[in-house]
C-alpha cells in the first residue's frame, strides 16, 4: 500500500505540481480512503520519502552489529546502504530529486531526513570514541564528513539522470573520508606539554618549543582544508 500511495501521489505531482496536488486527490487516484494514507503517511510531504524510514531502521541495525575495530569503515559502509536504497529505483529517485530541487518545502524537509541519518552515525562513534580525547567532536565530525561526501556522489549520479554506476563516485569521496579519519584514536593523554618537532615531513608545519604549545602550519594556496588538518594531526601524534 504504501509503494501504491507514494506511486499514486508522484504521478500527480508530475502531472499537476506537488502544490495543486492534495491529499483527496492522492487516494482517489490510490482507489483508498483517506484514513489509509495517513495510516503510512503522516503528511504529504512523507509520501515523497516513502523509503526513508525502513532505510534508517536497516541502518540502526547494521550498525548495532557490526564491531568496534573500524569505526570509520562502519559507518562508510552504513552509507551506503542509503545508496543502494537509491540506485534500487533509479527512475523514482531522479524524478525525486528533481522535485526536491524545484519545491522549497521539499528542500527543508530533505534535510531534515538526512540530518536524521547523520545523527545516527554520530551516535554509534560516541559509543567508540566517547572516552578519547574529543571523542564527542570526533564522532560529529566524521559523521558529518561521511554524509557530505556520501551525498556528493549520489547527487552526481542523480543530476547525471541516474546514468551509470553510482557507487563509483560514492566510493571515491568516501575513501577519501576514511583516508583522513581512518586511523585510532587512543585515550585521552596525561596533562603535559607536548615535546612538539620542530618540522613535520614535506607539509611544512613547524612548531615552537620548549613550553610552547604553537603549530604553525605553512602549506600554498588554495590547499584542501582536510589536507591541512591531517598534516597537523600527524605533527601533534608524532609529539
Amino acid at each position: 500500500m504504501r509503494e501504491v500511495l507514494a506511486q499514486a501521489a508522484f504521478q500527480l505531482f508530475l502531472e499537476r505540481g506537488f502544490e495543486r496536488t492534495t491529499v483527496d486527490d492522492i487516494v482517489a487516484r490510490a482507489g483508498v480512503g483517506r484514513r489509509s494514507f495517513f495510516r503510512y503517511f503522516p503528511s504529504k510531504e512523507d509520501v515523497v520519502f516513502p523509503d526513508h524510514e525502513r532505510c534508517l531502521a536497516e541502518m540502526t541495525e547494521f550498525l548495532a552489529a557490526v564491531g568496534d575495530e573500524d569505526p570509520v569503515g562502519a559507518v562508510c559502509d552504513a552509507a551506503r546502504i542509503v545508496l543502494r536504497m537509491y540506485a534500487a529505483d533509479p527512475e523514482f529517485s531522479v524524478q525525486r530529486y528533481r522535485l526536491t530541487r524545484e519545491v522549497p518545502g521539499l528542500r527543508t524537509y530533505e534535510l531534515s531526513v538526512v540530518r536524521r541519518y547523520e545523527q545516527t552515525l554520530a551516535g554509534h562513534l560516541r559509543g567508540r570514541f566517547g572516552a578519547d580525547r574529543d571523542g564527542e567532536l570526533r564522532a560529529e565530525v566524521i559523521a558529518a564528513s561521511v554524509v557530505a561526501a556520501h551525498n556528493n556522489g549520489l547527487r552526481l549520479w542523480l543530476r547525471s539522470g541516474g546514468a551509470g554506476d553510482p557507487e563509483a563516485a560514492v566510493d571515491h569521496a568516501l575513501d577519501l573520508v576514511r583516508g583522513v579519519w581512518e586511523r585510532p584514536a587512543g585515550p585521552s593523554p596525561a596533562r603535559e606539554k607536548p615535546a612538539l618537532p620542530a618540522t613535520a615531513g614535506a607539509s611544512g608545519v613547524t612548531a615552537g618549543s620548549g613550553d610552547s604549545e604553537v603549530i604553525v602550519m605553512v602549506a600554498a594556496k588554495g590547499t584542501p582544508m582536510w589536507r591541512v588538518v591531517q598534516q597537523i594531526e600527524a605533527a601533534v601524534g608524532e609529539g
